[in-house]
């Protein structure tokens, strides 16, 4: 049953199909109107969800197959929303991908929510998509507001519109963790968009930096292989030049949780010196465990590797063209 929120009553029309013996009830509809959440109180367990992203790397190449660093740009580029595959030139990719922003995921949001302020809303879609593999928080964003857009929104009205654009699937959250205290820490999030398509749209297709969006494109890949993903924090102790002693916060990309198994990743285009390997090391070597500690790399002449650390080096393609490369 398609656009089933067009149906009045349609809640009680899905809950009398549970009584028919033999049938299976398949639902979509606007996210305007019904939303995963709202499976979980409507049905009361006689309903539930299942995920549909947009396509990942290995679906998006079979697609179009060809040479690997091509398709690979073009989906850090356009992201893998099914039909954008198909359309051939640039200009038609990005009206696609403003199209469906503005007609399908925008509209829904606004509309479900009743929002007031969708120019506020609209703005601060931009500013997560400017900042993706940044830590940010409702204050930080107000703070950009006002010093950037000129405008005033209260923290809890941004609290509010981020949970918005995750009941939509436009970003999702990955919570700081304290890795050596076991403890989340709520001072900070990163967001990361579900389409970077969506994203790089947003922006105009500016700010294309490397490092980040292959951070986004991991975090839905360990998302789409069913893991838990939280972003790592470790404490360090560090002596200056004068024998004092500092502490310093180092950031773990990603702290990987797929019960029972744990690890912890480094997403790194470039290892081009020692001084840039030992920076990514880092806050591996300090975790004080004996799980896997992982460097991703963008490029792929460096692979399949344990370094003098132990930390072990896995390509950016077995990455993502080889599901098992993780284990």
């Amino acid at each position: 049953m398609d656009e089933v929120q067009l149906v009045d009553d349609f809640v009680s029309v899905l809950l009398s199909m549970t009584h028919k013996q033999n049938v299976e009830t398949y639902v979509s509809g606007s996210n305007s109107k019904f939303l995963s959440k709202d499976v979980v109180t409507e049905f009361r367990g006689r309903g539930w969800e299942i995920r549909v992203h947009p396509l990942s790397f290995v679906e998006y190449f079979e697609g179009v197959g060809g040479d690997y660093r091509k398709a690979l740009y073009d989906y850090y580029r356009y992201g893998g929303l099914p039909h954008v595959a198909l359309l051939a030139t640039e200009d038609e990719k990005k009206q696609y991908l403003q199209s469906v922003f503005e007609t399908t995921y925008l509209k829904d949001v606004i509309e479900r929510n009743h929002l007031r302020n969708p120019e506020g809303m609209r703005k601060l879609i931009q500013v997560l998509a400017s900042c993706i593999g940044s830590c940010t928080n409702p204050n930080n964003i107000v703070n950009t507001f006002m010093s950037g857009e000129k405008l005033t929104i209260a923290p809890a009205t941004i609290e509010n519109y981020l949970e918005h654009l995750q009941d939509a699937f436009i970003i999702s959250e990955a919570q700081r963790y304290d890795v050596k205290g076991r403890k989340y820490i709520g001072s900070a999030s990163k967001y990361y968009f579900e389409d970077l398509g969506i994203r790089n749209m947003l922006i105009n297709f500016r700010q294309q930096e490397d490092t980040h969006i292959m951070e986004n494109v991991i975090y839905n890949e360990l998302c789409l292989r069913g893991c838990s993903v939280d972003v790592g924090q470790v404490e360090v102790w560090e002596t200056t030049p004068e024998g004092k002693r500092l502490r310093k916060n180092l950031e773990v990309d990603f702290v990987v949780n797929n019960p029972p198994q744990r690890m912890y990743i480094q997403s790194a285009f470039v290892l081009q010196d020692r001084e840039k390997t030992e920076k990514e090391q880092r806050p591996l070597v300090n975790i004080p465990d004996h799980f896997r500690k992982i460097i991703i790399l963008g490029n792929d002449f460096q692979r399949g590797w344990i370094d003098d650390e132990g930390v072990e080096i896995v390509s950016m393609e077995d990455f993502l063209l080889k599901p098992n490369a993780l284990d």
